[in-house]
């Protein structure tokens, strides 16, 4: 058994930047992104390959989450698409419409969702599956228990391809990403370092705690050491707060059970008044599986 576990912000996303057609609802609402995310789950419910029998899709709802109240400049909603920003309730009920389990994040975000069904169901399945091409979640990969999907570029990450990618192991990518930043969640991380550096220092010392000060006592050889040890000496602080934000927790409200994460097919009633109220007519004969 493979446990799926999917981020339904970035698929929100996708769906509504993609090239596909604009699509209205019945009141004359822009759900492209909701009725293109509803399509997205469908190819990979019919995809033979994934197999999928287990999954859950996690949300941000809102965009604003506990970390917001760490770091002002940490990503929020705004100068969001309102039409995109006005489909995060929409897409929940499209996945509910499914038959797919939702965990809707309000305090914590959709990474933290998928972090926390990763450690709590790793062990009870053959594998997990996290779909996302977010680097963060690289920190929950272990082995080929659990993996990262990149359904866009069709790769698949174990902990052997994120060492040969990064140049270090899941422990060490919140230490990573507070060195180098991550701009789609607001963290600018510390001058002159970039993702070659930050993965060379840390292949050796794996945690910013651990770096010293002063280069000249730096057990490896590094362009810069100079530079680079003297912006972390000045911003230390920073840093680990940047890796705190980056550091994904495992303990979000999520299901306690696989049995709530189990995939019986589309419930038919509530697909097609789905569809109705997204005048989707195209899309009512598109699953292939209904529930019994």
């Amino acid at each position: 058994m493979r446990l799926h576990l999917i981020d339904g912000t970035f698929e929100l996303f996708r769906a509504h930047y993609s090239k596909r057609p604009g699509h209205v609802d019945r009141s004359g609402r822009d759900v492209k992104a909701s009725v293109g995310f509803a399509s997205s789950m469908l190819n990979l419910l019919e995809d033979a390959e994934e197999a999928v029998t287990h999954l859950a899709v996690a949300f941000d709802n809102p965009v604003e989450s506990f970390r917001n109240g760490m770091f002002d400049g940490y990503k929020t909603g705004e100068g969001m698409d309102p039409a995109l920003a006005a489909q995060f309730d929409d897409v929940e009920r499209a996945t509910a419409a499914l038959g797919i389990c939702v965990w809707s994040m309000d305090r914590h975000e959709a990474d933290d969702g998928l972090a926390s069904g990763a450690a709590r169901f790793r062990d009870q399945v053959e594998q997990v599956r996290i779909l996302s091409p977010d680097k963060d979640m690289g920190q929950c990969v272990r082995g080929t228990r659990v993996v990262c999907v990149d359904r866009i570029r069709g790769r698949e990450t174990d902990e052997k391809a994120l060492r040969e990618l990064r140049g270090i192991g899941p422990e060490s990518i919140p230490d990573w990403l507070g060195l180098t930043g991550d701009s789609a969640d607001g963290i600018p991380g510390i001058p002159s370092w970039g993702a070659k550096s930050a993965s060379t220092v840390l292949a050796h010392y794996r945690h910013i705690e651990s770096i010293p000060d002063d280069a000249a006592e730096w057990q490896l050889q590094v362009r810069g050491a100079r530079r680079l040890a003297d912006n972390l000496a000045e911003r230390r602080d920073a840093a680990l707060l940047y890796r705190d934000l980056a550091t994904l927790v495992e303990d979000a409200p999520i299901s306690t059970s696989l049995r709530e994460l189990e995939w019986k097919g589309v419930p038919k009633g509530a697909y097609l008044d789905w569809c109705d109220e997204m005048a989707a007519r195209r899309m009512e004969s598109r699953p292939r599986r209904w529930r019994k």
